[in-house]
């Protein structure tokens, strides 16, 4: 019996899956800085990896029935769609497009004004950035074609970063394999986004079942068509203009309530259960309503968290005191399996872990190194050894807590109510942190800021997916660490050349001119404004977090409560309040399909909402590949 039928990864997969994740990041790349059109890889779902194993399963149902040499079984698929979609976490803005020019920033932008070649860079390890000013120069303004890139500049600090970024990847891809058992297995989560391309896969006959589906067709049409639309009238004017997106202002106009259609939302959301559902929109409106309120009543804060997260610095301490209260939650109802994995580890007890991907212990221990590992590399860079332990500490616990949201939500389009640098100086206050010690943690933006999608969250419904491959497993992880060291390497790669081609200042503006600029004001503003604790934003978090514990509370004791606690620490962010509208259609549809229909009618309507995730990313895929043959710019058909 071949390799196919008992479920490897096979060599074809494994080199197709890692083509798929090195094209993923130059789709994006050029996308996103080229002909500026639709983000490609932006969200914890990829549109890069949907459209490439959308046409990939295309040719395959077309010729595999001709040449049995196509069949591709459940396995090698499964291979190969994680590695495209892990490989999409470091595309862009996981780390592809913010990590050259943030490195890159406190050479080009320092001038009169900002002050920064005074208060910056004398504290900057030179290890961290590139040194040749004029290299840097050449990047950010472009190059004559005669003359060649200077790839040699940004050797040292590609090589200098690169153990703090395995070791973050790492600590990303293991956490998810230490929990695997009890979120699958004993917790049984739903893990939404992975059922698209679950269902995609599944075969019979040589045949997926998925493309004879004709209520899927019809989800997928709807999608299609308005984005067709889109882009047409983005190319010829008399093509009606469609708008998915509509606000109004609300409590004397200092608040904005969104009315947006987003089809992969509707789609991933009517997967999710309806009391979280039912939540995300409630919340999101209860926050809306009390920001306003506050606006009224003249309640706000001045305070800088560095843009990122909840817009408001009050429902930013709130959300992340909540965040952090969840977390412990999670791992507090996990107890009796991490205390098996450690009793297992330390005591040497044989491990009963054939479903894993990687052996708990060496699972444990790569966790404990890559930590220390990156302990220490923040420390080398200037940041306090204290302040790096507590700032890893809490990065990874808002990775946790959002990548939880993900896997249970099914939200496709979702960041951190708060981030971890901002939160950490306003915790601790200037006193601990001197001017090396901010400079250091300005760089932390390049991966724990816009957390928009982070290897983490793709990693733990990689391992859902995963469920299809019986046997090798432990190829999964090198599949997923490959694939994410491919995908660097090539971003990277483009990400140079086209700087040096056509100017970074020419190619995103938020990525290459505004988002660094965020990093090194926020350390230079702490420098030149110093201040202790914000006691404040101490009793907003402790707020927060008790009111995810009277959640929390509630509902593990009363059947009857509906307020999901995750609605809760997310509703305050600014996505989750742009898509309350498509949320709340969801939960609307999916509340009266099983109260008039049941179960049954419930399953006969998934097909009809996975095509619409399906048909969004397939249209934003297909507009990208036109639009760069015809040199189009700006049509841009998927952002949220």
């Amino acid at each position: 019996m071949g390799d196919r039928e008992n479920g490897f990864l096979t060599p074809r997969s494994f080199l197709i899956g890692l083509s798929f994740s090195a094209l993923c990041a130059l789709m994006d790349q050029y996308s996103t800085n080229v002909i500026h059109g639709s983000s490609l890889a932006i969200d914890h779902m990829a549109v890069a990896a949907i459209f490439l194993f959308f046409v990939l399963l295309l040719v395959l149902q077309l010729l595999m029935k001709l040449l049995k040499k196509l069949q591709f079984s459940s396995a090698e698929l499964a291979g190969i769609y994680i590695m495209a979609f892990v490989g999409c976490t470091v595309s862009t803005m996981g780390l592809g497009c913010y990590f050259l020019p943030t490195i890159a920033a406190p050479k080009y932008y320092a001038d009169a004004q900002n002050n920064w070649e005074k208060l910056l860079l004398p504290h900057i390890k030179s290890w961290l950035l590139p040194q040749d000013k004029t290299a840097v120069v050449g990047y950010f303004e472009g190059i004559p074609k005669t003359q060649a890139i200077p790839w040699q500049v940004w050797l040292i600090p590609l090589f200098s970063w690169t153990p703090f970024l395995l070791a973050l990847y790492l600590v990303m891809i293991c956490f998810p394999i230490l929990m695997r058992k009890q979120w699958v297995e004993k917790e049984r989560i739903l893990f939404p986004l992975a059922q698209v391309p679950l269902e995609m896969a599944r075969q019979e006959k040589r045949s997926f079942l998925f493309f004879r589906n004709k209520l899927m067709w019809l989800g997928f049409a709807i999608p299609f068509v308005i984005g067709c639309l889109i882009a047409l009238h983005n190319y010829f004017p008399v093509f009606p203009a469609i708008k998915l997106v509509n606000t109004i202002k609300i409590f004397r106009r200092t608040q904005v309530l969104y009315f947006y259609l987003s089809f992969p939302v509707m789609g991933f959301i009517f997967l999710t259960s309806t009391e979280i559902s039912f939540s995300l929109w409630f919340f999101a409106l209860l926050t809306i309503v009390l920001g306003g309120w506050f606006n009224i009543a003249g309640i706000s804060s001045t305070e800088n968290m560095a843009v990122y997260g909840s817009p408001s610095p009050i429902f930013n301490h709130l959300g992340t005191g909540a965040l952090v209260v969840f977390v412990f939650y999670v791992l507090w109802i996990a107890r009796f399996h991490l205390k098996e994995v450690f009793t297992k580890t330390f005591q040497g007890i044989p491990e009963d872990n054939g479903n894993e991907i990687l052996p708990f212990k060496t699972c444990l221990f790569t966790l404990v190194i890559s930590f220390l590992v990156m302990l220490v590399w923040l420390t080398l860079s200037g940041l306090n050894p204290f302040l790096s332990f507590f700032f890893l500490v809490l990065a990874i616990m808002i990775f946790m807590g959002i990548t939880r949201v993900v896997i249970e939500g099914g939200v496709p389009t979702l960041i951190a109510p708060g981030i971890a640098p901002a939160q950490l100086v306003s915790s601790f206050g200037t006193r601990w942190f001197n001017p090396s010690s901010l400079a250091s943690l300005a760089f932390t933006f390049v991966y724990a800021a816009d957390i928009r999608t982070f290897v983490m969250s793709a990693a733990s419904n990689s391992l859902k997916i995963a469920e299809a491959i019986k046997r090798k497993r432990n190829l999964v992880f090198w599949a997923m660490l490959l694939s994410v060291v491919i995908n660097i390497i090539t971003a990277l790669t483009i990400n140079l050349h086209l700087g040096y081609r056509y100017g970074a200042i020419n190619l995103n503006s938020w990525y290459f001119v505004a988002g660094p600029k965020v990093a090194f004001d926020f350390a230079k503003e702490n420098i030149l404004h110093p201040h202790g604790p914000n006691i404040d934003g101490w009793w907003c978090k402790i707020a927060g977090g008790g009111l995810m514990a009277i959640l929390l509370f509630l509902r593990a004791r009363f059947i009857w409560w509906k307020l999901h606690p995750i609605g809760w620490m997310v509703g305050s962010c600014l996505w989750i309040q742009i898509l309350w509208f498509s949320i709340f259609i969801s939960w609307l549809l999916k509340t009266v399909s099983l109260k008039y229909g049941g179960i049954k009618l419930y399953n006969n309507l998934k097909p009809f909402f996975l095509g619409l995730a399906l048909g969004q990313y397939v249209v934003a895929g297909l507009w990208f590949i036109i639009d760069l043959f015809t040199g189009m710019q700006g049509n841009s058909l998927f952002w949220i």
